[in-house]
């Protein structure tokens, strides 16, 4: 099994002893059990890791570890973002945690005409914040070095700027003429994805992401949820570029 990652602040990473106290700590002693000798992984979530072993563990939320290499981990080439309709309930979280493990690089929150849930105020801002501690966890979880960002929301005008300035944009719909597994891809650079909500995306938000480049591509037979499908679309994008290769 690969060894667990913790997350670290700037400028702790390096060769030499590293100590591991706070939320993450704890968690590395009192939930994980880890015991001297034992590997582990530190991370500062964009990119860089430290491998090393536990050198000693302090009380219920500290421990020394013995860093002997530190290396960074190049930006992955085609990026991939996912533009994320609001689901409803914590369907939103769920859609974070997948795409996350699966190797997206970007989630941008999208409160599409026809989603039922609202961002709106101090509710807004706590949901964003369970998007992004659900992006920390899971890539912690799925042994990333780099987690994915999670914007904050976008409008359709900026969506379209987003969809506009990509490299490859599409716009996953059950009526799409084309499939996505066969659409033309780029070597490098970013790739744009759009997940409607469960209504569906609207023909004036279809239309202006046309205007913007983006067509619309079906990913298969079925029609997925709006919290899976944009984690089943990375996972094709993934195989089909060489990441997963």
């Amino acid at each position: 099994m690969t060894a667990p990652v913790f997350v670290v602040g700037d400028g702790a990473l390096r060769v030499g002893t590293v100590t591991l106290d706070g939320s993450e700590g704890r968690h590395a002693v009192s939930v994980r059990r880890l015991r001297v000798g034992e590997e582990i992984v530190l991370t500062d979530g964009a990119g860089t890791g430290a491998y090393g072993t536990v050198a000693a563990v302090e009380g219920k939320d500290r421990l020394d570890v013995a860093v002997t290499e530190v290396r960074a981990e190049p930006a992955p080439s085609p990026g991939i973002t996912v533009v994320q309709a609001l689901p409803k309930g914590d369907r939103g979280e769920l859609a974070v945690e997948t795409m996350t493990e699966t190797g997206v690089d970007t989630v941008v929150p999208w409160q599409a005409a026809r989603c039922i849930t609202q961002w709106k105020g101090e509710r807004g801002a706590r949901a964003l914040a369970k998007w992004r501690a659900t992006a920390r966890e899971a890539g912690k979880q799925s042994r990333r070095l780099r987690f994915p960002e999670v914007t904050g929301p976008m409008t359709d005008k900026q969506i379209a700027a987003l969809l506009a300035d990509a490299d490859f944009a599409a716009v996953l719909h059950e009526e799409g003429s084309e499939p996505l597994a066969t659409a033309p891809l780029p070597a490098d650079g970013r790739i744009v994805l759009v997940v409607g909500p469960e209504g569906g995306v609207s023909p004036e938000e279809l239309a202006a992401f046309a205007a913007a480049g983006a067509k619309p591509y079906r990913l298969g037979r079925t029609v997925l949820r709006t919290s899976t499908a944009g984690t089943a679309a990375t996972a094709l994008l993934l195989g089909r570029t060489g990441r997963w290769s």
